[in-house]
């Protein structure tokens, strides 16, 4: 059921978080690519993993991959991971929010906090994210990613 890669990296403050998914990950036979933190750094900084991340998505040529970053708020993944051309994250505290990501935005990237939700919804939220497809390039929602698609190719460098 999941052929896909899936990257993850954290920060200090989602270091433990990011093994309890990469431990749920593996038993749903998803091997993770881990991108960092290799150690708990209580002074290590959230952009390194982000940009970590994006570099490893693009360089295996990220088709139909996905990728997890977590920190404490999530919220500074999110503006790292957003300025990667071809990313397109998405910070997402239900799962209501990934499965809109998913199939109204085809985020490929979800952020998580570390700090505001219990851990079991946050393994919920990965799952969920995980399982969703796209809505599809023919729906409104297509005709919405490709002007995003459009606009970051037209204006954005590499």
């Amino acid at each position: 059921m999941y052929l896909m890669q899936v990257y993850i990296a954290s920060d200090h403050g989602g270091f433990e978080l990011k093994d309890k998914i990469k431990k749920m990950l593996l038993e749903m036979d998803i091997t993770p690519i881990d991108c960092g933190a290799e150690t708990l750094d209580p002074e290590d900084d959230y952009p390194d993993f982000a940009i970590a991340l994006g570099q490893k998505f693009k360089q295996d040529n990220f088709e139909g991959a996905k990728g997890i970053l977590i920190c404490r708020s999530g919220v500074g993944m999110a503006i790292v991971a957003n300025k990667i051309k071809g990313i397109y994250a998405a910070l997402c505290s239900t799962r209501e929010q990934a499965i809109k990501a998913r199939e109204h935005n085809n985020a490929n990237v979800l952020c998580l906090d570390a700090d505001f939700i219990d851990d079991n919804i946050h393994l919920d939220i990965v799952k969920t994210f995980l399982e969703t497809e796209f809505g599809g390039w023919n729906s409104r929602h297509g005709r919405r990613v490709t002007k995003i698609i459009e606009f970051e190719r037209d204006h954005l460098n590499d």
